[in-house]
């Protein structure tokens, strides 16, 4: 069966994609304009390097597939928990054949923990997958191992025929088949306006509790 490409799932790339980014920085500038080293510091509070204004465009079979765009880009290797830190924000947008744009995942900040293969998107967090659906919600987890999403936040969830809103949240990496631990609202799509005051801050002033408590986790699907 073939599996439908995840914006998530291009982050396994990312580590990869932003070494190949720095290099090409560094080819195209001649030297470490861009880049800044640390040493002898405190390696748990100091990055032992600073990258600014990555932003790259990646190919596969000939065809750019990716955009990679962070303004700061912090590495604590040396930390006792090695971890890259993208604190002034993360985007990444996925291209069809036609250099479309299908799919993105933007955040405020993010952190990836190397030893955990485990990433963690904070602030005002907007993934849409290849289908068109779209997740809103204050905190994302992906854990690269288990290869689950998940977050324990409050989440709204945009798709064809009907609006979601709920607490705590698991997903697959294609974001296409998921459950909703606390469902707070579904609404039919045709009473949801896009772009609404509710829709814009769904993610940092989410509703009152929620209505019921589904402990067996029902699919949304």
């Amino acid at each position: 069966m073939h599996s439908i490409p995840s914006p998530l799932r291009t982050m396994r790339l990312l580590p990869v994609i932003v070494a190949g980014t720095v290099i090409a920085l560094t080819a195209s500038c001649g030297g470490d304009e861009g880049r800044e080293y640390t040493s002898n510091v405190d390696s748990e509070n100091f990055a032992t390097m600073t990258t600014r204004n990555v932003e790259s465009l990646v190919s596969d079979s000939g065809i750019t597939r990716y955009r990679i765009v962070a303004p700061l880009w912090l590495v604590y290797d040396e930390a006792r928990e090695p971890r890259w830190r993208f604190p002034e924000g993360l985007r990444l947008e996925r291209f069809d054949d036609f250099f479309t744009r299908e799919a993105t995942v933007e955040c405020d900040s993010a952190t990836y923990f190397k030893n955990k293969q485990l990433w963690r998107l904070d602030g005002h967090v907007s993934v849409v997958n290849t289908i068109g659906e779209r997740f809103l919600t204050q905190q994302l987890y992906w854990d690269q191992r288990q290869q689950t999403v998940y977050s324990d936040s409050f989440i709204h969830i945009e798709r064809a025929d009907r609006v979601m809103e709920g607490y705590g949240f698991t997903s697959n990496q294609q974001m296409t088949r998921f459950k909703v631990n606390n469902v707070s609202a579904i609404l039919p799509a045709n009473q949801f306006r896009p772009g609404s005051p509710r829709t814009d801050s769904a993610a940092v002033n989410p509703p009152g509790a929620p209505r019921d408590s589904v402990s067996s986790n029902p699919e949304l699907s």
